[in-house]
């Protein structure tokens, strides 16, 4: 009889050690399960997207005797290009702004930089004209009387930097002329003469 009572003890003894052995072990389990990193396919398709991102910003200069000047940021994203340009220095009202073929800037009246980019042989014309037009015709904007103009721009017609001659404007340059241009006028515009010059370059 003192044997059976002293069983009972040490047996429940030995369940309540047991139990709490294998409830430690599968608190180790998952505390070592909780410090996995795991990669999410949002972090991943982010930096995947910063990577595709490619900038190139371009300082123009005086040219023709005049106080022109300004900055131009070129944004490469998925395939579209975007421009965003400020100047100072204009005659108030409107002025054309083109790309032209070389990224040469070091004649005084900007010449240097050749015609309009043109890699495609259309006529000169109004962007989007179903008529044709320059892959360098931009278009025109407006200086205000403190001389300041902004203009912004967007395309798929434009890489930076893919090496397809008919899209890359990598080696070309930023032109802004004296005057407006009128969309007709063979080969320029009659957009005036050039009065302020910037290469597009890496």
């Amino acid at each position: 009889m003192k044997a059976s009572i002293l069983i009972v003890p040490i047996l429940a003894v030995s369940l309540f050690m047991g139990c709490k052995n294998d409830h430690k072990k599968t608190m180790e389990g998952t505390e070592q399960e909780s410090t996995e990193t795991v990669t999410t396919p949002e972090k991943t398709e982010m930096d995947n997207h910063a990577a595709e991102t490619k900038k190139i910003k371009v300082r123009l200069e005086p040219k023709s005797k005049s106080n022109v000047s300004g900055n131009v940021l070129f944004k490469e994203v998925d395939g579209i290009v975007s421009m965003v340009a400020v100047f100072d220095g204009l005659s108030e009202g409107e002025h054309a702004i083109h790309l032209h073929e070389k990224a040469d800037c070091s004649a005084e009246d900007g010449t240097s930089s050749g015609g309009h980019w043109n890699p495609t042989a259309q006529p000169h014309g109004k962007w989007g004209s179903s008529e044709g037009y320059h892959k360098g015709d931009i278009g025109n904007f407006t200086a205000d009387a403190k001389g300041h103009g902004t203009i912004s721009f967007s395309t798929d017609e434009w890489c930076i930097g893919c090496g397809d001659p008919s899209k890359d404007i990598l080696g070309k340059a930023v032109i802004v002329h004296q005057g407006t241009d009128d969309f007709t006028t063979q080969p320029t515009g009659n957009a005036g003469g050039r009065v302020s010059c910037g290469g597009i370059i890496e």
